[in-house]
């Protein structure tokens, strides 16, 4: 693999319709590590990641995959590669071990040498005794496991996980959550798309942020929170907050953003405005550290993308 990459993608460039969806992406995972692909609905993510695919060639730039050129060689990189989709596509005709058995035949693998490994990938996902249930009767949590699960038949060095828990609990999702980390520990590497910001934060080594095709950040989450944004939020909210952020939050804050009933005051010291909402009882207050959702809605803003 180039320069110790297992993805390497350089100056990516497509459009559709004359407008260009993906202009000059550029990025590169090193193994071992979780990368994030952030940004919001129609930023270029999804037409980035099929292009790292090999399945939408893209107009411009190069692409190198688990060693292999990508278009060209498609086939033998995502042989390497395992992926979660962002919705379960299990087939509800099989059980859960049936799925396993049924996907792995695309990688050549058959007969006793997945039988082996179909109690492990399980146990793995936490489906132990799931061998011979239906798939119309898992829960949403259990069959996003047993989609990761399938993805790693094939013993990958490379997992792309498209918003892997979305819909889910939070208990699915911290359980999600480990099994990622507890990949991570074992060497694969983690290709992440999702918009909970928390998870990115948590998951992520390293993240870009994309907007209009292109990646406007990059950089470890504690660095991007410490280069982007001011480190203390206090969210005010209540009867007449977005009045008083038009009369008074500038004394306090040289940045305000409110958001329907909430006015959002980033300070370096917010001793000062938390002292002067204790005199203003009809505003509720909530003071915390500044995180990369913070970040995320400073560079891509607050409107509603659909």
């Amino acid at each position: 693999m180039a320069g110790g990459r297992i993805l390497d993608a350089e100056g990516l460039r497509k459009s559709y319709d004359g407008r260009e969806v993906v202009a000059g992406v550029s990025f590169s995972l090193r193994p071992g590590e979780c990368y994030g692909l952030l940004g919001p609905n129609g930023a270029g993510k999804t037409t980035t990641l099929r292009c790292c695919l090999g399945l939408t060639a893209p107009d411009a730039g190069s692409i190198t995959l688990a060693g292999e050129p990508v278009p060209a060689r498609a086939r033998e990189a995502r042989a390497r590669v395992g992926v979660v989709p962002q919705f379960d596509n299990l087939d509800p005709d099989f059980t859960a071990a049936e799925n396993l058995r049924v996907y792995a035949r695309y990688f050549g693998i058959k007969g006793d040498a997945m039988d082996a490994r179909v109690p492990e990938l399980l146990g793995f996902a936490g489906l132990s005794g799931k061998e011979n249930t239906g798939i119309k009767t898992l829960s949403g949590g259990m069959k996003r496991r047993l989609t990761l699960a399938r993805a790693l038949v094939n013993d990958p060095d490379l997992l792309i996980l498209d918003e892997p828990t979305t819909g889910l609990d939070p208990q699915a999702r911290h359980l999600i959550w480990e099994r990622l980390k507890r990949l991570m520990s074992a060497g694969k590497t983690i290709l992440l798309t999702t918009h909970f910001m928390d998870e990115a934060e948590r998951l992520c080594q390293r993240l870009a942020i994309m907007d209009d095709g292109r990646i406007i950040a990059e950089g470890a989450p504690r660095d991007l929170i410490r280069g982007h944004i001011e480190p203390q939020v206090v969210e005010v909210y209540g009867e007449g907050a977005p009045e008083w952020a038009s009369a008074e939050a500038g004394r306090f804050t040289r940045r305000c953003e409110v958001s329907g009933e909430t006015a959002f005051c980033y300070v370096a010291d917010a001793a000062p405005l938390l002292a002067h909402l204790e005199e203003r009882p009809a505003l509720r207050s909530l003071h915390r550290p500044a995180n990369l959702e913070d970040v995320f809605l400073k560079l891509t803003g607050r409107e509603l993308r659909d």
